[in-house]
């Protein structure tokens, strides 16, 4: 279940399936990963129902640390980032942090 969002990307994918700060053929892979989080409540959970090859969860670090990521396409940088507790995806963004 998604609790919350971070950013206005991840919102306006979820809302109106897209957004003009994101790059246009990443936005349905996008979306089928936030209506995926925003239905299972463990992350063994996402990672079985998520779209293989590319689903790689991954854990951040330095002052991202506590944040998880998951791979929205391999080389273009674009993640959905995200916080995990209590069954909840918290904070969900879509970006590229790099």
């Amino acid at each position: 279940m998604i609790e919350n969002f971070g950013n206005k990307v991840a919102r306006d994918i979820w809302e109106k399936d897209r957004s003009p700060k994101f790059p246009s053929q990443f936005h349905e892979r996008a979306k089928a990963l936030l209506v995926i989080m925003y239905n299972v409540s463990d992350l063994s959970e996402l990672k079985a129902q998520g779209e293989l090859p590319a689903l790689r969860i991954h854990k951040l670090k330095g002052d991202r640390q506590g944040d998880l990521a998951v791979d929205i396409d391999k080389t273009s940088g674009w993640r959905v980032t995200f916080r995990f507790a209590g069954g909840k995806f918290l904070d969900v963004k879509i970006e590229n942090y790099h």
